[in-house]
């Protein structure tokens, strides 16, 4: 599935950079940043720039023009409409 967003989220500031090293060797290829995740403490952005750099990954910037990409998103969007 390669076009998949597999995506780290809460409860990563319990996992070491090694176990996010491992997430992200086993197909993560997305995280949340910033302060709070709804209620869930989330990682620092500065660390995550620091864990990229010790694990040589270069983040991708957000886009959310790709949605059109994605043509499952645009059903669900189409989805949503509908219900409200």
């Amino acid at each position: 599935m390669p076009k998949a967003m597999v995506r780290l989220s809460a409860g990563r500031v319990r996992f070491s950079i090694p176990e996010q090293a491992l997430c992200f060797l086993a197909g993560a290829n997305s995280i949340f940043t910033g302060e709070k995740l709804l209620t869930t403490p989330n990682n620092d952005f500065d660390a995550d720039q620091q864990m990229f750099k010790i694990l040589g990954l270069t983040p991708k910037a957000p886009s959310f023009s790709e949605a059109a990409a994605f043509p499952e998103a645009e059903r669900c969007e189409a989805a949503a409409a509908v219900a409200n």
